[in-house]
């Protein structure tokens, strides 16, 4: 009976030997392997996922400061054009002025048509000189509004304006 007991013991150790031979095998085998597998699947998606994540960010940004540069043409456009609205209307004014006056000189009965034109000289409807004050005016007023168009192009673009430069003591205003 010990002899067969002892065979059965035996028989037992090399099952459970052979059990956690194939647990072992099974573990290093096909359960590792199939995690790593898993993991790197999974890596490999978050990786796409943050890429594309970024791609659509990229994107996002392009066509907010394309839609910025396109608002600032726009603002741009618009001040210049109402610069050269304001002064062909100065201009029309100067003439229509021009005109009258000269007009009033011609229905004089005393008055020859060349003495009313050397004496009141008709300006033209465009394109006129106008007082350098008033041109000063015009130009800073344009200029005011570029810089608006800058400032909201500077928002628009998340971008931090540059500071003015700060007056020294000698442009300070006195008190």
């Amino acid at each position: 009976m010990t002899q067969r007991a002892d065979t059965i013991l035996k028989l037992s150790l090399a099952a459970a030997a052979l059990l956690a031979g194939g647990g072992l095998g099974y573990y290093y085998g096909i359960y590792l392997p199939a995690q790593d597998v898993r993991r790197q699947t999974q890596a490999m998606a978050e990786r796409q996922a943050q890429q594309a994540a970024a791609t659509q960010a990229l994107a996002e940004k392009a066509r907010r400061e394309e839609s910025a540069q396109r608002e600032y043409q726009g603002c741009i456009d618009l001040a210049e054009a109402s610069y050269r609205e304001r002064w062909g209307q100065a201009c029309q004014a100067q003439h229509d002025a021009d005109q009258a006056a000269f007009e009033d000189c011609a229905d004089d009965l005393f008055s020859s048509r060349r003495g009313c034109l050397a004496a009141h000289p008709v300006r033209t409807m465009r394109d006129c000189a106008l007082p350098a004050e008033t041109a000063q005016s015009y130009a800073q007023a344009r200029d005011d509004r570029k810089a608006q168009c800058l400032a909201q192009l500077q928002v628009a673009q998340d971008r931090v304006p540059v500071a003015a430069p700060r007056a020294t003591a000698s442009e300070a205003p006195a008190r």
